[in-house]
């Protein structure tokens, strides 16, 4: 086994296909395909299953694949500190709910990590994709919550999938609204002040389930509802429908500079649990532990202004 063919292993797990994967490595594609069958032979495994739709990673695959990443992100450490002139390219990547911290904390990972070349990756997406991008490898940390009434799917789907869950905070539920809502000026908002008004929250596409909804209190029945992708333009119905979501207060003060938001406690006896889910069986990363740390510390030492 050398670091050439783990190498080759990493970039076909990363494209899904022998011939991307031989195209970002420049060599042929059967050159490839026989290194990843030599491979497979020397350690009496199938990393990959073969289909007409491209390359999927086995069971243990997935397991192999994990060390695989490590080692190479290790073997790149040691060029970029003892090889003259050499400067490694960094990788990673975070799956996220639709949460503003996330992204600030990301921000700040890479402006003090970075380095002069990195590729990273924050992918803000649907709670089932989220679980699911931590399981297959393809990112290192996800951010999702628990709630007393998903938890038991949630966790259930995560214990499936050889994750855990790190509790970072527990908040208590507020709403984020425009400063010109007529509620804009109460101290705590109740659900019966909210019923005229229309109710944003995140879709879930092909996973649609009550369960996966990043917002809690999700069986509620409500008069006026919108499903919305993107977090940028939940600010846009917030302020020109007089629309609120429901989440956990906590934001970056600089994200709602300018947008003319606001969040009110919402009085319902319901806990927020924010918290990382990682793979079981993978060692966080130098930059994974770090991006962990700064979650922490911007949620619990206030080191960036939340609104709250």
């Amino acid at each position: 086994m050398t670091l050439q063919q783990l190498k080759y292993v990493l970039a076909v797990a990363s494209k899904g296909s022998i011939n991307e994967a031989a195209k970002s490595l420049f060599i042929s594609q059967p050159s490839l395909s026989n290194a990843i069958k030599e491979l497979e032979q020397e350690l009496k495994i199938n990393i990959f299953v073969r289909t007409n739709r491209g390359m999927t990673l086995t069971n243990d695959g997935f397991e192999f694949i994990g060390y695989a990443r490590q080692v190479i992100q290790q073997y790149e450490m040691l060029e970029e500190k003892y090889i003259e002139d050499k400067c490694s390219k960094q990788h990673f990547c975070v799956s996220t709910q639709h949460y503003g911290f996330a992204a600030n904390a990301f921000i700040s990972l890479i402006q003090q990590y970075g380095g002069d070349k990195y590729e990273f990756t924050i992918r803000e997406t649907k709670t089932f994709e989220i679980i699911d991008d931590v399981k297959t490898l393809r990112s290192e940390i996800g951010i999702i919550y628990l709630s007393n009434y998903n938890k038991t799917v949630i966790q259930k789907l995560i214990r499936e999938s050889n994750l855990k869950f790190l509790s970072l905070i527990k908040a208590k539920p507020h709403i984020f609204i425009s400063e010109n809502h007529p509620l804009a000026n109460k101290k705590l908002v109740s659900l019966e002040d909210l019923e005229d008004y229309p109710y944003l929250s995140f879709e879930q596409g092909t996973y649609n389930s009550f369960y996966f909804s990043e917002e809690i209190l999700s069986t509620r029945s409500v008069n006026k509802s919108i499903k919305i992708s993107d977090r940028a333009a939940i600010f846009d119905f917030m302020v020109g429908l007089n629309g609120y979501t429901i989440s956990s207060g906590m934001y970056p003060a600089y994200f709602l500079n300018g947008r003319k938001i606001t969040s009110i406690p919402l009085d319902v006896d319901e806990v927020i649990n924010i918290g990382v889910i990682v793979h079981k069986d993978i060692t966080l990363s130098h930059l994974g532990e770090v991006y962990l740390q700064m979650l922490k510390s911007l949620l619990h030492t206030g080191n960036n202004p939340l609104e709250k």
